[in-house]
């Protein structure tokens, strides 16, 4: 006999729904932060227990649920974030769902009291599994107190998931560490087992931001960071990016917020991957602090139960937009760059570089030499003279007129490695090779751009099978691909035809690296094998057109290697993330050898 279809008790649907919204104490607490931020709340205090298992406590000033509401905030899709689907499209609200609060009744011993402004006292309502007792007036300041105890006390399966209370409570941090970071604003304190963990003060200025991104992420981010601010029509992105050299072994150092909201987007992280991929070390992961705001109605944030995960109304243009201006920001650092601390560091508009035109041999030396053409000395790509073979002897840093450029003038040259250059700070150590392998490959850069991407035509066109969205895209998109070096239409409903490819790619598997590039395009709108691919090329031609280790190198030519690193984008990692050169001041030689003491 078929089994009958009947209604769920509405305590069993609670806790369906806790299942998908409370995972862990941190889930909660997530739930219950987010309410008090949308509350328009200046300060909020939360306390735990045992790791959040025991209590979770949150506290707040914000502008409290009217007595009569208090009953309906324990109903399920009960909200007045939302009433219509205009509202939700444009939802701005970290909350909307009104599932939280009844999902958390079900799976725990909960306690809500609140109070309004104009309110004489505040109502208190209690929830044992579920089970709503009646309200109760109750002396407290306005605003919110929620109070979850014995989470998963009637669910004992979920409860034995639970990790040990330093887990749990490092969940927790972490969390917390993320609400600070998107609302300034805001005063958070944790306490843990009766101790206070953390007390932020809210964050006014300017400077108590970076105080406060410098308490949270370390002092180390921030010496190591920049700042980013670039707009374009509704798009704009503000925060900090960590150089290349401060690149981390796991992901564990990367807030990224839309409107406010903390997400984790496979399309926002690819273009920040993207943005990195020709600086960072392989196997690292890139340091950030990001902020993108968007007109809300750009971005769909109602695709999964804790709101952790969007979806772009035009991924290919948000992808775009995160990619090129994280490499432009990255693209300015040169030893010119002023240095950056966490008390003065301040977010600046990065223009795109203009390129230098003046001298049209210029970028020719540098082809001719990454080539490995002989040369008995190194050239200098920018200060040389149309028509002369060398550069004129830059002086010494004791006999230089002026300022002293960034990077100093040389003094000697180690083991024929480094070059060792004093500047106005103290002493810099450059590797010689690594410097100019990034100025060389930067140059090849800068001709392909120039030249665009030239085609070569197969001797015997491809048929290739694709997948019919992937021919869709071929067929929609054929200036995406020629862009690209490309000749190729589509030539049935899931095969394309092939008649040319990239003529720095003679010699691939066109079907392979076709189905790789239809793939990516199909994903995020643009491809970037591609350009892997013919990153990875000019970069292996400048590594082996680079001066080489035990090459010596006279004064001369090591002050051109140096003002050229002063010019080039990127020049304080090689191709392959590793540093170009280091800086040691008088203060850290001075404690090296102990002075002063």
């Amino acid at each position: 006999m078929a089994a009958r279809i009947k209604s769920l008790p509405e305590t069993l649907v609670n806790q369906i729904a806790a299942g998908e919204v409370v995972e862990r104490p941190a889930s909660a607490l997530k739930e219950l932060i987010e309410n008090s931020l949308d509350a328009g709340a200046a300060r909020v205090e939360i306390e735990i227990e045992d790791g959040g298992r025991r209590l979770l406590r949150v506290v707040d000033n914000g502008e409290g649920i009217l007595a009569e509401d208090l009953v309906h905030a324990l109903d399920r899709h009960a909200t007045s974030k939302i009433t219509s689907l205009r509202d939700l499209e444009l939802v701005a609200s970290l909350g909307f769902r009104g599932e939280a609060l009844p999902s958390i009744a079900s799976v725990s011993r909960l306690l809500l009291a609140s109070r309004t402004a104009d309110q004489e006292n505040g109502t208190l309502i209690q929830v044992d599994g579920g089970v709503a007792a009646a309200p109760a007036p109750v002396g407290m300041a306005p605003g919110t107190r929620v109070e979850v105890r014995d989470l998963f006390y009637n669910t004992p399966a979920r409860r034995k998931f639970l990790k040990a209370e330093r887990t749990e409570f490092g969940h927790i941090d972490t969390l917390v560490k993320r609400f600070a970071l998107a609302r300034f604003g805001v005063e958070f304190r944790l306490t843990h087992n009766g101790k206070t963990v953390r007390h932020l003060p809210c964050a006014e200025t300017p400077e108590a931001h970076l105080r406060r991104v410098a308490k949270l992420c370390g002092p180390a981010f921030m010496q190591h960071a920049i700042a980013v601010s670039c707009v374009e029509a509704e798009l704009s992105l503000t925060g900090w990016i960590g150089l290349a050299t401060f690149s981390r072994s796991q992901a564990d150092m990367q807030y990224l917020y839309i409107n406010g909201r903390m997400v984790r987007d496979r399309v926002v992280s690819h273009a920040l991957r993207q943005a990195y991929s020709d600086v960072l070390y392989h196997g690292r992961h890139p340091a950030y602090v990001l902020y993108l705001e968007m007109n809300p109605g750009m971005v769909d944030v109602n695709v999964h139960p804790t709101k952790q995960e969007v979806r772009f109304r035009d991924s290919h243009r948000v992808h775009g937009f995160l990619s090129s201006g994280v490499q432009r920001a990255l693209a300015q650092v040169t030893p010119g760059t002023p240095e950056r601390n966490a008390d003065t560091a301040q977010p600046a508009r990065f223009q795109s570089p203009t390129p230098d035109h003046s001298d049209q041999s210029q970028s020719q030396a540098g082809l001719d030499l990454a080539l490995g053409e002989p040369r008995p000395q190194y050239t200098s790509f920018s200060n040389r003279a149309a028509g002369s073979g060398w550069i004129a002897p830059a002086p010494l840093y004791e006999e230089a007129k002026g300022e002293c450029p960034p990077l100093g003038y040389a003094v000697a040259q180690l083991h024929g490695v480094f070059i060792v250059a004093q500047n106005a700070a103290g002493m810099v150590l450059v590797d010689m090779h690594a410097a100019h392998e990034r100025i060389t490959y930067e140059r090849f850069k800068t001709a392909l751009d120039a030249d665009g991407i030239k085609s070569q035509l197969l001797l015997v066109p491809q048929r290739i099978s694709v997948s019919e969205q992937e021919a869709d895209r071929v067929e929609s998109r054929p200036e995406l691909f020629n862009r690209m070096g490309f000749d190729v239409n589509r030539s049935g409903p899931e095969q394309i035809m092939v008649r040319a490819i990239p003529a720095l790619l003679h010699g691939t598997d066109v079907a392979e690296l076709m189905r790789d590039v239809c793939a990516d395009a199909l994903r995020v709108g643009t491809s970037e094998r591609l350009g892997e691919a013919v990153n990875s090329l000019l970069s292996s031609m400048a590594c082996h057109g680079s001066v080489r280790a035990n090459r010596r190198l006279n004064t001369e030519e090591m002050n051109a290697l140096l003002r050229d690193m002063e010019r080039t984008e990127r020049s304080g990692q090689c191709n392959h993330g590793r540093p170009t050169w280091v800086q040691l001041d008088m203060a850290e030689l001075d404690r090296l050898f102990l002075r002063g003491r």
